[in-house]
């Protein structure tokens, strides 16, 4: 009988990549190429990086009529952009931007794309195009990352994942190729305590080697096995892969310490590409290679280093259909002290959450939505919640209840709310049967109608 190990190292460096030639895909080459570039000086990655960028502005000028326009209507060449410091130059990019001008971003000279729309999470979707070049640059980031933490394509994992669109989709050759590669999806939609505890009875007769989902899923879970008393510790999971949501300091303790696994974050999204990987050392680092971040303030202005900021992306394998100053609407802040583990790819220092994932107090004071959460973290009885601000007068909290929401439990919340948003301030808490995920299959704990 095969052993794992042996199975592994042939679904990784047999079948994957001839499944990847099968689809035209440079996959494997780049990935390759990303294992070598990472242990580069960080001067070294910039400039390289550099070089890259003035390749992809004069494809762009040359080739996508949307930013020929722009740069025509502005003065600007090719020639003067050739640095990071130069994007600015250009302007920002928009969803609305896109939308309006979609048939103006796909290259002349265009390889077959795909068409993709985001989750829409944010309230937003965005339809855009993926050619085969940025899906391969993507594919051999994220199986970069994946191979830091000992771990391979075609080791056992389960994903948690995905809307009921999204998997509905999933066509026999598609199961039949998750089964080859040992990969088991579980959908993260629906989540009943019925089919949570499926969830985890799926992990324990898998006992695969790493997970890969949403932080929320992975923490509720989480919660449900020590509530039950169900022991996951000893599956020999080696790694739990989160990404898609903001991960919480609270949820990525009660989730190593119910899988006693240790838990990697990625930031990224199906738009802006996959922008940050965090490596055993605990350091996110941005993937430079493919793609430039900026962080800037509301007037559009880099920040120091330190300084939290909007995440502003350009990705620099979209050549068919370019993401140029593409503004995500996260906020993060940027490291400028190398890791540990002695790469020189930069690194992100925090990753705070989107701009409406923080709250507004009647005078001004902007805080993140985390000082509301652990309110109600602290407070027994509450299932799942959620938080939306609906002007800096009113604030709703949907609450689900163990035991229903009590006089108590409801005093408490409007308290601890109006300590921290005002006295002055409505808040409004509703006990509800269930608070679902957005149609992506996300779960927003914060929403904020409020800009400051």
């Amino acid at each position: 009988m095969m052993s794992q190990e042996i199975y592994t190292q042939m679904i990784a460096s047999l079948i994957f990549p001839l499944q990847e030639k099968l689809k035209k895909h440079q996959t494997v080459a780049i990935r390759k190429s990303l294992e070598k570039s990472q242990w580069y000086s960080a001067q070294t990655i910039k400039q390289q990086q550099a070089q890259r960028l003035k390749d992809f502005i004069c494809h762009v000028y040359q080739q996508v009529p949307y930013y020929r326009a722009v740069m025509d209507s502005l003065g600007l060449l090719p020639k003067h952009i050739t640095s990071v410091a130069q994007l600015g130059r250009l302007p920002l990019l928009t969803k609305g931007i896109i939308r309006d001008n979609f048939d103006q971003f796909k290259a002349s000279n265009a390889r077959p794309c795909a068409e993709f729309t985001t989750g829409g999470s944010s309230g937003s979707p965005l339809t855009f195009l993926l050619g085969k070049q940025r899906v391969s640059h993507d594919v051999a980031q994220k199986w970069r990352a994946t191979r830091w933490w000992g771990v391979d394509i075609g080791d056992k994992e389960i994903v948690a994942w995905g809307s009921p669109i999204e998997l509905g989709a999933q066509d026999r050759f598609r199961l039949m190729r998750d089964r080859l590669f040992r990969s088991t999806l579980i959908p993260a939609f629906d989540l009943s305590q019925e089919k949570i505890l499926a969830f985890i009875k799926t992990i324990q007769d898998t006992r695969p080697k790493m997970l890969f989902g949403y932080p929320s899923v992975f923490s509720l879970i989480a919660k449900t096995a020590k509530e039950k008393h169900l022991n996951l510790a000893n599956l020999g999971i080696k790694v739990v892969f989160v990404t898609s949501e903001r991960l919480y300091p609270y949820q990525r303790v009660d989730i190593e310490a119910i899988f006693n696994a240790p838990v990697a974050n990625g930031y990224g999204g199906r738009d802006a590409g996959f922008i940050a990987h965090q490596c055993p050392q605990g350091k996110m680092h941005i993937s430079a290679e493919d793609i430039i971040v900026e962080l800037i303030d509301s007037a559009g202005i880099p920040v120091p280093v330190g300084q939290a900021g909007e995440v502003v992306v350009t990705h620099l394998a979209t050549s068919d259909f370019p993401f140029i100053r593409y503004q995500t609407g996260d906020i993060a802040v940027m490291d400028d002290q190398p890791c540990a583990c002695g790469r020189g790819l930069p690194v992100l220092q925090d990753i705070e959450g989107r701009t409406t994932d923080f709250v507004v107090a009647q005078d001004g004071t902007k805080m993140h939505g985390l000082a509301l959460i652990y309110i109600l973290r602290e407070l027994n009885g509450i299932e799942t919640f959620k938080i939306i601000q609906e002007s800096l007068d009113l604030t709703r909290v949907l609450v689900t209840a163990t035991q229903g929401l009590s006089d108590a439990i409801e005093n408490a919340i409007i308290t601890g709310f109006k300590a921290r948003l005002g006295n002055h301030v409505n808040i409004l808490v509703e006990a509800v049967p269930e608070i679902c995920a957005e149609q992506s299959g996300k779960f927003r704990y914060v929403v904020s109608k409020v800009t400051a």
